[in-house]
């Protein structure tokens, strides 16, 4: 057996970030930046008030008040032709420019027109500047906006249109197909033959996927038959940027997908058996001619969520130009027993993690283990590493995987429904 570690450095090592294309603005939230955007323009173009209130000249106010006679109303998008002189303001609306002469915007709360409308009284000095956005306040032009690196997200996104940018070099999200083998599967809704089941492992990873941000491709059910096997990876070169399947890399007669990787890959084919629990065979090859990356993962259903998390999300955030290519993983406090025996693998078990009123991330309960046990494991959001040894006790400490961080605080209450 050889370790996760050495597992994910085999998967890895090859692997680089897509090559780049231009996208629109509209189809790149979530990808990442594959080169420099510098702005165009300043932002704002213009001095605007960032207030409703009265345009003036702080040195009018400077006596702590003043009363100013109204000489225009200035709306957004309706520039004013006047001059704001002494003893002057103009009513003025958030985002209206500055009118000449005025250097400073008083809140309409802090002021009181009189019953004409022809004056207002400010009851307070009003510092120069106050509540005005200058003119490339925000962004100067020449001012670097992306990096090659960054994720484009909304506000950067906004940031980019802002400047009238329409498109943007990115590494484009890989396309990922997917296969289940065995001749046991089956799709749909309808009753199951004697020795059939549901394909769950297939529709699990597209989703998958599609949470990461990824591209999924469904590639169907393969026949346990080498010859189909092999077939289907073939049109999954041609059609992905990676291929996963799951079943075939155990050690029964059946288990073609190892023998069909070596014919078609050679020494960039490698079977391996994971110092891991659940999770332990794993295939992995690389086709050199069009850089695609195959995954082999066991067909049990956890083992096959195990095997996403620790082998292909990793290589997938690769492809698609992350830095960061790690779920976040952090020591947590285990307030439950995790008994286990010695026998040299990494346990990696599913469970829910909460944050307590101390500060700390706390893994409350676990799944009951067990490699075909979906329902135990549908409402966890961590993976808790359990290393070789006798266990762990409440009160230890353990490090775990965070699986979905938006239910850190809400999880359900229990596992595995009856």
């Amino acid at each position: 057996m050889i370790s996760a570690d050495e597992a994910r450095g085999f998967v890895l090592h090859r692997l680089t970030a897509l090559a780049p294309v231009d996208l629109a603005l509209s189809e790149v939230v979530g990808c990442v930046s594959a080169g420099f955007v510098t702005a165009q323009e300043p932002s704002p173009s213009f001095a605007n008030s960032a207030m409703d209130g009265f345009a003036l000249r702080s040195s009018d106010t400077a006596s702590g008040q003043a009363r100013l006679r109204v000489i225009d109303s200035i709306f957004a998008g309706d520039p004013s032709s006047v001059r704001v002189g002494k003893g002057e303001a103009a009513h003025i609306m958030t985002g209206a420019p500055m009118p000449d002469g005025a250097d400073s915007v008083c809140m309409r709360e802090e002021a009181t027109v009189e019953s004409d409308g022809t004056h207002v009284a400010i009851h307070r000095a009003v510092e120069v500047g106050e509540s005005v956005r200058n003119a490339g306040e925000d962004v100067a032009t020449g001012e670097t906006l992306v990096e090659p690196g960054d994720v484009i997200g909304p506000a950067l996104l906004g940031l980019l249109t802002s400047q009238g940018i329409r498109s943007v070099s990115v590494h484009p999200r890989p396309r990922v197909g997917v296969l289940s083998t065995g001749n046991e599967l089956r799709d749909g809704a309808n009753p199951l033959g004697p020795g059939a089941i549901r394909d769950s492992n297939r529709p699990t990873l597209l989703a998958s996927l599609r949470q990461s941000d990824f591209s999924p491709v469904d590639l169907g059910i393969v026949r346990d038959t080498h010859a189909a096997i092999r077939e289907a990876f073939e049109r999954g070169i041609h059609e992905c940027d990676a291929v996963i399947s799951t079943g075939g890399v155990s050690v029964g007669d059946a288990d073609y997908v190892k023998s069909v990787l070596a014919d078609l890959f050679g020494d960039e084919a490698r079977s391996m058996q994971v110092a891991i629990k659940p999770g332990r065979p794993f295939a992995y090859a690389y086709a050199e001619s069009t850089s695609t990356p195959f995954f082999g993962l066991a067909g049990n259903p956890i083992s096959t969520l195990v095997g996403f998390e620790l082998f292909v999300r990793p290589a997938l955030r690769v492809l698609a130009g992350h830095r960061d290519i790690e779920r976040p993983t952090f020591p947590m406090v285990l307030d439950c027993a995790l008994p286990r025996r010695r026998d040299g693998k990494l346990h990696l078990v599913h469970g829910v993690c909460q944050i307590h009123d101390d500060g700390h991330l706390h893994v409350e309960r676990v799944a009951r283990r067990g490699d075909r046990l979906l329902n135990a494991v549908a409402e966890a959001n961590c993976l808790v590493f359990v290393p070789d040894g006798d266990g762990l006790h409440p009160g230890d400490s353990v490090r775990a995987m965070v699986l979905d961080a938006n239910r850190l605080n809400g999880a359900a209450s229990h596992f595995g429904r009856a």
